[in-house]
């Protein structure tokens, strides 16, 4: 059994096979399917999914850097008020984008902040979304760390030492797709990374892996995903998706912040 811990499958690329995409994907072993939130145009359709699905799909509730704008006050508002009555398993997908649109990059930050406070207070993991912002990223989370905060950095391309940075202050880091893609060659800073920090994600309609690259993906791809994490952590694929399913189970739904080894940086990792 393995957990896609990020999937947009309340997706309109979903509305015409939406069950049968969920019947593949929990037919090769997908138990769970985290799904994160964007705006509050996404809200109904993702609590939908959780009724219907209510053992293999969770929410989570966050408001997505590319849905803020000049009012995005109002957003967060939605997004509070939804926090507050509702058991989700993370704050999120929220986070810094710089690869779309800078315009709103300081309430991006803000919201960022905000919503950092709202995992604290509701003792919930956040995912961060970062895109062309890793520098911005790590230094907004950094002065944000205490014992309360900890998540995953979801879509992680970084370096080995963004790894580092990210586990000193307990965040995992979410691997897709891009691990299976040759450039940026993934797989190399994958396998230097210690297996209690790997989570993985499929980040689903997106980012498909080979041999689907460039096509809608979906939850059952993870196991493809799977199979080149084991590959570079040369471990078999059995023991890679029992220790990430553990991570993801400890992150989400145990809330363990500080659960990673502190001697897990070695030669062997």
């Amino acid at each position: 059994m393995i957990t896609d811990t990020h999937a947009h499958i309340y997706s309109h690329q979903f509305d015409n096979d939406r069950k049968n995409v969920l019947q593949q994907a929990f037919a090769v072993g997908v138990d769970k399917i985290l799904m994160p939130n964007i705006d509050s145009q996404s809200i109904e359709g993702m609590m939908q999914l959780v009724e219907q699905y209510p053992e293999k799909c969770f929410p989570m509730m966050g408001l997505h850097p590319c849905s803020i704008d000049a009012h995005f006050e109002k957003e967060l508002q939605t997004i509070e008020s939804w926090l507050n009555k509702y058991p989700f398993v993370a704050v999120g997908e929220m986070g810094l984008d710089l690869y779309w649109d800078k315009t709103y990059f300081e309430q991006q930050k803000e919201a960022f902040r905000i919503q950092a406070e709202w995992a604290k207070k509701h003792s919930l993991p956040l995912v961060v979304h970062c895109r062309e912002a890793m520098a911005e990223t790590l230094s907004l989370l950094e002065s944000l760390s205490d014992e309360n905060l900890f998540g995953v950095l979801h879509c992680f391309t970084g370096t080995v030492e963004e790894a580092k940075r990210l586990y000193a202050i307990n965040f995992r880091v979410g691997i897709g797709g891009v691990v299976t893609y040759q450039k940026g060659d993934l797989a190399s800073t994958v396998a230097q990374i210690p297996v209690e920090q790997i989570v993985l994600e499929t980040d689903s309609p997106y980012l498909a892996p080979v041999p689907y690259r460039g096509k809608r993906n979906q939850p059952a791809y993870l196991t493809l995903i799977a199979q080149k994490v084991a590959e570079a952590k040369q471990v078999p694929l059995s023991d890679l998706a029992e220790q990430t399913t553990k991570n993801a189970l400890r992150l989400f739904f145990e809330r363990q912040a500080a659960i990673m080894p502190t001697t897990a940086y070695t030669a062997s990792s």
